[in-house]
């Protein structure tokens, strides 16, 4: 409604002027009675017609024909009355439909007042030639300026459009980012499960068949031996699971990084197992907290499937740390098996999908004497 109200003002306070004017002018009294008369008809038009003309097409018809025709009428009692068309061109360019339309109509406007001005003035051959010139060159005014404001509005058009999608395709981004961010998360966490709390469950799984056997076998020291075990290794489970729910990194890192960290993880594993776990470490400087995470859950896993498939009696961690890389790398001297038949589980695939997210690799290979895994990361030494 803003922009109404100034063509409110516009087309109320034109009539006004002009027809307070035209009572001073000096002339025939009747004449500016006529010419007060159309500026009235012009003005009524627009307040009872016109301005619905953005909502109804044919309200906007009606009023251009009353407009050229009470403007010609006015002009034709009075002719300095063409003043009004200051007003009377832009609003007819502001109701039409279309840039055709809007010239047919300022074309009738000019035609109405240039005979207006030629009946007014005498109805002679100047006469005539005056109405024409001051016509023509007020048309062309009036089309170069009414093709210069639609062009301007044509483009803000298109440049709101053109916002509207940025806002619409930023709002879409963000959307898909925070569903990436979701799934993202997601996968962080079923990674962290399966590395932390389901190998711990297994562990306590096979601490408590070799408890219940021993019991049945009469070995009360070794069962006491293995609940202690159980009991042990189901606090750090329920550590880790607390680090896990905290959205820390590992608990076992927590006291005195990674090599300490591999060093409980194979006692540990060897309790559980009675596999014997040997430990190398070439580590020049402290590695940052995340290669740590990597290695640790990378080991965890190697460790997991050694236990559930090799068949070992022993295995061997091997960390060597420089300032260009770091490598972890996890052998057993169990049966082995052939990777490009055996379905990669969901551990293999894991280790690949955590090491891809630091820029890290996977080297497997495997033989009838044994299996070795090279997990190497890019940097790693803080």
């Amino acid at each position: 409604m803003t922009e109404l109200r100034w063509w409110h003002v516009a087309v109320l306070g034109t009539t006004a002027v002009l027809s307070v004017i035209a009572f001073f002018d000096g002339r025939d009294t009747w004449m500016a009675l006529g010419a007060v008369a159309a500026n009235a008809v012009f003005a009524l038009a627009w307040f009872l017609i016109g301005r619905r003309a953005w909502v109804s097409p044919a309200a906007g018809i009606v009023f251009t024909v009353i407009t050229i025709v009470s403007v010609g009428i006015s002009v034709a009692f009075v002719p300095w009355m063409s003043v009004i068309q200051v007003v009377a061109f832009p609003v007819l360019w502001a109701v039409s439909r279309s840039f055709r339309a809007a010239i047919v109509a300022n074309v009738a406007l000019a035609v109405a007042v240039g005979i207006g001005q030629f009946l007014s003035t005498g109805a002679d051959a100047d006469a005539a030639v005056q109405a024409t010139v001051i016509e023509l060159v007020s048309l062309a005014f009036s089309i170069a300026i009414g093709l210069w404001i639609s062009s301007i509005e044509t483009q803000s058009s298109a440049r709101q459009r053109l916002v509207d999608e940025l806002q619409s395709a930023q709002e879409q981004l963000a959307a898909l980012s925070r569903d990436a961010g979701i799934t993202s998360e997601r996968e962080r966490l079923a990674r962290e499960i399966h590395d932390t709390i389901a190998q711990d469950l297994t562990g306590l799984v096979l601490l408590s068949q070799q408890s219940r056997r021993s019991l049945a076998a009469g070995d009360a020291e070794a069962a006491d031996q293995q609940l202690a075990q159980l009991e042990e290794n189901a606090r750090l489970a329920l550590t880790e699971t607390r680090a896990l729910v905290a959205a820390t990194s590992p608990a076992a890192l927590d006291d005195g990084g990674i090599l300490p960290a591999l060093e409980r993880l194979a006692a540990r594993f060897e309790r559980e197992t009675s596999i014997k776990i040997t430990i190398d470490s070439d580590v020049a400087a402290p590695l940052d907290r995340a290669t740590e995470v990597v290695l640790l859950r990378c080991a965890q896993e190697s460790l997991a499937n050694v236990r559930k498939h090799s068949g070992a009696d022993a295995a061997q961690l091997a960390l060597v740390a420089t300032p260009r890389g770091t490598t972890l790398t996890i052998e057993d001297n169990g049966s082995g098996f052939d990777p490009a038949s055996v379905g990669q589980g969901y551990g293999l695939t894991g280790m690949r999908e955590r090491l891809a997210l630091v820029g890290g690799d996977l080297e497997l290979t495997s033989s009838p004497a044994g299996t070795r895994v090279v997990v190497t990361l890019p940097g790693g030494t803080a």
